[in-house]
């Protein structure tokens, strides 16, 4: 299949599941501008997919592209039966359909445009790809979930080394998208970072839009601005559609003020210096664009585009269109403010007796706790951050209730009740924690089947710079460690967050604090200058704000020593940068509203254009560099570097995704080893070099999803909290291939019931006593291209 022809394929099979599941956007996004045409696609993805997850999970139907669509099809009649609901309510009324087909056509550009970035260096090598490969071939191979371990295959005296224990969602749904497309993984590894850029790309437009959009209803209703609308319908004019864009560009090609560096001498890598330390000057050849993720010492503070550029498929990076779906979750919450109904039948009258308990419909509760299961099997920290900016968001919706309240009791001619106003406030509180409790029921149950076969590899929660007297102390999960005290200097904290804060600033000397002002004056009620829209913005601004807080004291404990906050800074910095990516664009916009013709609102567009350029100019040299001025199309395939790298490897390796193939659901379905006895096994182990994390070792079982004894020995270290087991094998694998004793090479292939052997460059240059003949001996050459050799094991010696 051409390159052209599986772009096509790709985008169809995502366009088909959109329109499937848009009864279902309209549902949730029915007041959206866009009625949630482009979440639709997400919400497709996800339900389907967790759907055939569970069914596999549970053991009741396999992960095959059968079931993929009976799973469709059952999907399909449900939202048909859904469309016919809403269609009698006249949700389908004046659809948008131009608005509609523009969003198609941006994801449909987003898509081309970062295939075809990829297609000028494909490579699947590098950084974190051959973990993120390896996860997604080894769950096209598993019939049942949890999928195999690629890297540490079942020993009986290591029965948890059978499963992966990772957050494999993300790599699950790439995985999910090849099977239905049916596109070879080594193209849909590209594709779907094409359609993850597609994705932050147009669901933040329709985020940005839709802020404004529904800004603009509420202004409008209220009528506490003059604006040339002059009725409640409000239309698509050019500052919704811009603030769209802008978001868009933010969230999804931004970087942050780093490229101020260009404009000097610049500074040695990893010795970052206060750009007025150092001479002016343009130097746009000494920039280094991975120095602006790796700015504060000893720390990760990634962005999106970053991300895109370096093209790993991490849980981060999969998780971008949940994110996105939750916070539009979470918009369409704070603008309808929960509507009350009622309905004579008995579950209109459980689900409004439900409303009134939680005061969040129950069936927003259920998806959204579903996201967030969905967020932490993907990337653990996002299903917790936010969760908590839901529970703000549920206690905002319940306590602007209680101002209302007060605010109505306070008017002339009514009495006011201080009794009833504290019973007031604690339903308020009451159903804030109702809702929440639920909310977290929802995440558990929905994350059941994943969290029963996973062993959390974080062993606590450090403080940095801990007084003197508590120092090698801990107290619950509170690590007081020596030798942790990494602050990050103000210099630098600016430059990567001055930008988005600047739009901040401004937000607050525009809009919040003049409202404020007037409160206090009397001459507005109910802070009714900020709409609930400017409220969900300040939330995000405050939950962004709390996760940049929180690494300069503490950092979730790992393995690694001098790096130690790492990690808590990238994951929680990251999910910062989208809120506040977002909350940047409307508030450019939401205060051009104004029409302010001051100096100082003058002066903050002169300096917002500055920033922007700053941050705006980052992926050009990004991508300019890694891509090499996208200036050769190499294609979408990404294993030809292995080709070219190692040719004999690499036919062998074709030879066994070719070959090694089983379509019988009677594989592994439990943590109890090998399917001994079965008639076919589409995950049989093979043994093959292991090495150090980011090299090119383990890239037979990377590439075909085949399980070996060990791969990575750090990587399997982070996951299992240990390196015991790991450092256990790598002699045992060095005795495969280079001891003399056959019996103890029978007795280690029987352990770990290998069927194949491979034998190839990397084999050879690690294990220069490699015992040729002993091998050849164990079994039968069944592929040989130079000298490279695959060996299938004798059945008698297992």
């Amino acid at each position: 299949m051409s390159d052209i022809s599986s772009v096509f394929v790709w985008w169809f099979t995502i366009f088909l599941l959109g329109i499937v599941f848009l009864p279902t956007a309209c549902y949730f996004f029915g007041k959206f501008a866009d009625r949630g045409y482009i979440f639709a696609k997400v919400i497709g993805i996800i339900i389907s997919s967790y759907i055939v997850w569970l069914l596999g999970s549970l053991q009741i139907l396999p992960f095959t592209r059968i079931t993929l669509i009976v799973v469709l099809l059952g999907s399909a009649i449900s939202n048909l039966y859904l469309f016919n609901i809403l269609k009698q309510k006249k949700a389908f009324t004046n659809f948008p359909f131009g608005l509609a087909v523009f969003e198609e056509i941006l994801f449909f550009t987003g898509l081309a445009f970062w295939s075809y970035v990829r297609a000028t260096e494909p490579s699947i090598r590098g950084l974190e790809k051959f973990m993120d490969f390896g996860f997604v071939n080894s769950i096209l191979r598993s019939n049942f979930f949890p999928p195999q371990d690629m890297w540490l295959t079942y020993s009986p005296d290591y029965p948890p080394g059978s499963f992966i224990n990772y957050y494999y969602f993300g790599h699950y749904i790439t995985a999910f998208l090849t099977k239905l497309s049916g596109i070879d993984s080594a193209v849909t590894y590209n594709l779907m970072l094409a359609t993850l850029f597609a994705f932050t790309f147009t669901l933040s437009f329709s985020m940005g839009m839709n802020l404004y959009f529904l800004f603009q209803i509420i202004n409008t209703k209220l009528q506490l601005v003059k604006s040339q609308i002059k009725s409640t319908k409000t239309r698509l004019d050019g500052r919704v559609i811009l603030v769209g864009l802008l978001a868009a560009f933010l969230v999804a090609f931004a970087g942050n003020l780093h490229p101020l560096y260009i404009f000097t001498s610049g500074y040695p890598n990893e010795e970052p210096k206060p750009p007025w330390t150092l001479e002016l000057g343009f130097h746009p050849e000494r920039y280094w664009y991975p120095n602006a993720t790796r700015f504060i010492p000893f720390t990760i503070h990634e962005f999106p585009i970053y991300s895109f550029v370096v093209a790993d498929l991490h849980g981060h990076v999969s998780d971008i269109p949940m994110v996105l779906l939750v916070l539009a979750i979470l918009l369409a919450l704070i603008f309808s403010k929960t509507e009350d109904t009622t309905n004579k039948n008995q579950v209109g009258n459980f689900l409004a007796d439900f409303a009134n308990h939680t005061s969040i419909p129950l069936p927003q509760l259920i998806f959204l706790g579903l996201l967030l299961s969905v967020m932490y099997m993907t990337n653990a920290w996002d299903g917790i951050i936010y969760m908590g900016l839901s529970g703000l968001v549920f206690l905002y919706l319940n306590l602007s209730k209680v101002i209302l309240a007060s605010e109505e009791q306070a008017r002339p001619g009514s009495q006011s009740d201080s009794g009833q106003a504290r019973m007031t406030i604690f339903n308020a509180l009451y159903k804030t924690f109702s809702a929440s409790l639920f909310l977290v029921f929802f995440f558990l149950i929905g994350n059941l089947p994943f969290s029963l076969n996973f062993k959390p590899f974080v062993s606590g929660i450090g403080v940095l710079c801990a007084p003197q007297f508590l120092l090698g102390k801990t107290l619950g999960p509170f690590l007081f460690e020596v030798g942790k005290c990494q602050k990050s200097p103000l210099f630098m904290l600016a430059t990567l967050w001055g930008f988005f804060y600047f739009s901040v600033l401004g937000f607050l000397a525009f809009i919040v604090i003049p409202s404020i002002r007037k409160r206090l004056k009397g001459l507005t009620s109910h802070f009714s200058f900020i709409t609930p829209i400017d409220i969900f913005i300040l939330l995000l601004i405050l939950i962004s704000s709390l996760l940049l807080i929180f690494p300069e004291f503490f950092y979730i404990k790992d393995i690694y020593p001098a790096h130690y906050r790492a990690n808590t800074m990238f994951k929680l910095g990251y999910q910062a940068f989208m809120m506040l990516g977002l909350s940047s664009a409307y508030i450019f916009i939401r205060i051009r509203q104004l029409n302010y013709k001051s100096f100082g609102s003058s002066i903050f567009y002169f300096i917002f254009y500055i920033l922007f350029f700053l941050v705006a100019i980052y992926p050009y040299f990004a991508i300019n560099s890694y891509y090499g001025g996208l200036k050769t199309y190499l294609g979408l395939y990404g294993l030809n570097w292995i080709a070219s790298q190692y040719p004999d490897d690499y036919k062998g390796i074709v030879w066994l995704r070719k070959n090694i193939q089983c379509d019988s659901p009677a594989l592994y379905r439990s943590g109890t080893g090998p399917a001994s006895g079965k008639q076919c096994n589409n995950q049989p182990v093979i043994v093959e070099a292991n090495g150090d994390s980011y090299t090119d070792y383990a890239r037979v079982s990377a590439n075909t999803g085949l399980p070996t004894i060990i791969g990575w020995p750090v990587h399997e270290w982070l996951w299992r909290g240990s390196y015991d087991e790991a450092g256990r094998r790598i002699p045992e694998v060095a005795a495969i291939y280079e001891s003399k004793d056959l019996e103890q090479t029978k007795a280690i292939l029987r352990k770990y019931a290998v069927e194949y052997i491979f034998v190839g460059t990397l084999e050879r240059q690690k294990y220069p006593n490699l015992d040729e003949e002993k091998l050849q001996n164990l079994g039968k050459v069944i592929f040989e291209s130079g000298k490279t050799k695959i060996i299938k094991v004798a059945p008698t010696l297992l």
